[in-house]
């Protein structure tokens, strides 16, 4: 069997996308246009639950002034973090990857051409040593996209809803119709939070009105019970829901890789291969900047395609001789020249600091040691190690 047809089956369902070629255009604009219903709902409800606890609840139903300018002042700063992380999670372009793995046409038509499956598993294998891919498929081959004809850098999938490779692919989410992914995770983590917090703020401030709706001593009393009882439900959902993805960022992992364990060239599959303890993990998608953490901008420390990985997952450096400083390099063989990752080792503390790693920027990887483990590090000199979306080339 040939390798190339052992990687993603992700979101496959005998189709190629919603947007292939053999479709007519007026079919298409129709699945494009029906992909944004889930949102206009979503929307639908915020809009229905501002008039009903704003116009029914705080100014029809409370009495006291005092009340309602503080139910307005917290339902409102709450609503503006929560419309705020939701349109980030929607509108943040999702992680693309880069133009250098996808293959080229001479190696694709050698793939073609290659008789058998340790053959392709070479080919594979000659383009992605110079880049910096430690997990493997199954076979222990490169995981190639054939839709995409690309190298898939470690912990991006193929997504056919949006019909393209998607860095660190968590899953596709109908009620924001976009990847939540690497660029976007955090948003999508406090976009459930702020939502979750938006639903308890009303079901609380609602349920002391209970008696009087009953009583029929106010009007408008279909708004706020329907109110109650639709906050209340969302908050059930939202629970499980929030509880799910702050457990799988504590441990460093998307919700395909807990269904799926990832598979690392040297020492195989280890789902917690990409963990580096709680506080760690808890930075890598929310950044350095404590001010920064529930504030929908983007602070999430790497680059999307190089993460730092338990220890067992490299090779054995390569000890060179010390340099003046006290500092001796070693060399992971793992990556080429263009893609090592260079680790410090000092005289007295291990100090691990990355160079580069192929990214074609001036600024360093730097890491520090925590058990077996390479974390990132803040430079002394450049400030946190940190890439924005659009710098993804």
């Amino acid at each position: 069997m040939s390798i190339t047809g052992n990687y993603d089956h992700y979101h496959r369902s005998g189709s190629t996308g919603s947007g292939g070629p053999d479709r007519p255009e007026r079919c298409v604009c129709c699945v494009r246009t029906m992909k944004w219903f889930p949102v206009l709902f979503i929307v639908s409800v915020i809009g229905w639950s501002y008039y009903a606890f704003v116009v029914q609840l705080s100014f029809f139903t409370v009495t006291s002034v005092v009340q309602r300018i503080l139910f307005l002042l917290f339902y409102h700063l709450i609503l503006v973090m929560f419309l705020w992380s939701y349109y980030q999670t929607v509108f943040t372009d999702i992680g693309r990857v880069p133009s250098r793995f996808r293959v080229p046409r001479s190696e694709l038509d050698r793939l073609l051409r290659a008789t058998s499956e340790e053959e392709q598993k070479q080919i594979l294998e000659a383009f992605a040593k110079e880049l910096p891919i430690v997990t493997r498929t199954l076979n222990a081959s490169v995981r190639f996209c054939e839709k995409c004809r690309l190298i898939k850098p470690d912990r991006a999938h193929h997504c056919s809803v949006c019909g393209v490779c998607v860095l660190k692919l968590d899953h596709h989410c109908p009620w924001v119709n976009n990847c939540i992914n690497f660029t976007n995770y955090k948003y999508f983590i406090l976009f459930l939070g702020y939502a979750l917090l938006y639903c308890l703020y009303i079901a609380f401030t609602t349920v002391m009105y209970m008696e009087m709706i009953w009583s029929g001593k106010v009007d408008g009393r279909f708004h706020i019970l329907f109110l109650f009882f639709v906050s209340l439900m969302f908050a059930i959902s939202l629970v499980s829901l929030f509880g799910y993805h702050c457990y799988l960022v504590l441990l460093n992992r998307t919700t395909l890789e807990s269904f799926r364990t990832p598979i690392f060239r040297y020492g195989g599959p280890d789902k917690n291969g990409f963990s580096l303890g709680k506080l760690n993990n808890f930075q890598e998608v929310f950044g350095d900047d404590r001010k920064l953490w529930f504030v929908p901008v983007y602070t999430s420390l790497g680059d999307g395609m190089v993460y730092p990985v338990h220890a067992s997952h490299l090779t054995a450096p390569v000890i060179a001789p010390a340099s003046p400083g006290g500092l001796t390099p070693a060399v992971s063989s793992e990556f080429s020249a263009s893609t090592r990752i260079t680790m410090m080792t000092n005289k007295d503390e291990d100090n691990l600091m990355g160079e580069n790693g192929g990214l074609g920027r001036e600024d360093q990887h730097e890491y520090k040691p925590n058990g077996n483990h390479l974390l990132y590090q803040q430079p002394q000199l450049n400030g946190p190690y940190r890439t924005r979306p659009e710098d993804i080339v």
